[in-house]
């Protein structure tokens, strides 16, 4: 009796098959396969962005030409989900999302490339979910706002909360407030590579506030390397702390804490400091830097870079203090969770506004007694 294709049967598996070429040909492949899948999704996202664009320039313009109340997009809302039932994104909310989203790039005129009189969705937006991109605009102050976190969450592959998170504690705020030396000291474009890593204040919030010394500061950091490393930003590895170095001399330094980050393929030296800065510190740092260059860094890595993160700084003395500075190097500052009392100190009046207020009762009062 013949065996027939769509009759159920075992499919043994022949040794020779499971071979060296087989299992390159399966990895293959399912790469291949996987690429595929990620293609059709933005492909689909990118036309559903299209159609919200559409639709968001469509709305604007009618409401220019109309008064309509808040009954027409439910009225609108009602109507697609009735033609396309089942389908999600016909919510009166999500509507108006994509009137505003449309109104607020065309208003700052991002892409001049037109057709007709239409301003068309940037290519890249295709590569960004729907409801990043509400998030992004509903929480960014300008269109160069946005586009940054436009640009970082296809660059990192953020999710939304990982989004969301970046947003909150306003990434593009601190990005690049770190005084460098970059442009001087190293060329384009790795200058501005190595400005995009560092930005101030960093956000130690996650540190115990007793800290009373570098020292304590660097333990609680190294306790909690990974949310240090997620601040630090994407890219940075931990190399060591406390690495010592001997000299032939004698003489032993030890640099707080060393780092390698790949995307800019350097070594970063970073030295902590409770307190504010002071230029003395910047001839210590750039001696540890010009160190790592020598010991560790090998020829395809880029120019070791220092990174000194005191408590605060005064822009003005840490410009002064690179002048004569042979290394690349930055400054930042950081902050921790304010305490109770720090709070309601800021809410409290104070001294002299307290005398202002006495001083303001006694007038009224002795105008009153007239």
């Amino acid at each position: 009796m013949k065996k027939k294709d769509n009759f159920p049967a075992f499919v043994k598996r022949d040794a020779i098959v499971s071979g060296k070429e087989y299992m390159q040909l399966l990895s293959s492949l399912k790469q291949r396969y996987r690429k595929s899948q990620i293609k059709a999704a933005v492909k689909v996202n990118t036309a559903m962005l299209e159609f919200y664009w559409e639709m968001g320039r469509d709305i604007s313009a009618l409401y220019e030409q109309a008064t309509y109340g808040s009954a027409f997009f439910d009225c609108l809302s009602l109507d697609l989900k009735a033609e396309f039932p089942g389908q999600a994104g016909f919510s009166t909310t999500n509507i108006k999302y994509a009137k505003r989203w449309y109104e607020f790039y065309n208003q700052n005129d991002i892409n001049r490339h037109r057709a007709g009189d239409d301003l068309e969705m940037p290519i890249e937006f295709g590569q960004v979910p729907w409801k990043h991109h509400v998030y992004i605009f509903t929480h960014s102050k300008s269109v160069d706002e946005a586009l940054f976190y436009i640009k970082k969450t296809i660059e990192n592959g953020w999710s939304r909360s990982e989004l969301e998170a970046e947003i909150d504690d306003d990434l593009y705020s601190k990005q690049g407030r770190a005084i460098t030396n970059f442009d001087e000291k190293l060329p384009t474009p790795y200058s501005g590579l190595a400005k995009a890593i560092l930005k101030s204040p960093y956000d130690f919030s996650f540190v115990d506030r007793r800290i009373k010394s570098e020292k304590d500061l660097e333990n609680e950091l190294e306790r909690n390397i990974t949310r240090f490393l997620l601040e630090l930003g994407q890219g940075f590895a931990y190399v060591g702390r406390q690495m010592e170095l001997k000299m032939p001399g004698g003489q032993t330094f030890i640099p707080d804490m060393i780092f390698y980050n790949y995307k800019i393929k350097a070594f970063v030296v970073l030295e902590l400091k409770v307190k504010p800065f002071i230029p003395e510190y910047a001839g210590k740092i750039n001696f540890y830097v010009s160190a790592v260059d020598e010991l560790l860094k090998q020829e395809d890595d880029n120019p070791t870079i220092g990174l000194l993160i005191c408590k605060s700084k005064d822009n003005t003395v840490v410009e002064w203090s690179f002048r004569g500075m042979t290394q690349p190097l930055g400054v930042a500052s950081y902050k921790l969770n304010e305490t109770m009392e720090e709070h309601l100190a800021k809410m409290l009046p104070t001294e002299e506004e307290l005398k202002r207020i006495i001083e303001t009762y006694d007038e009224e009062t002795e105008n009153d007694q007239l």
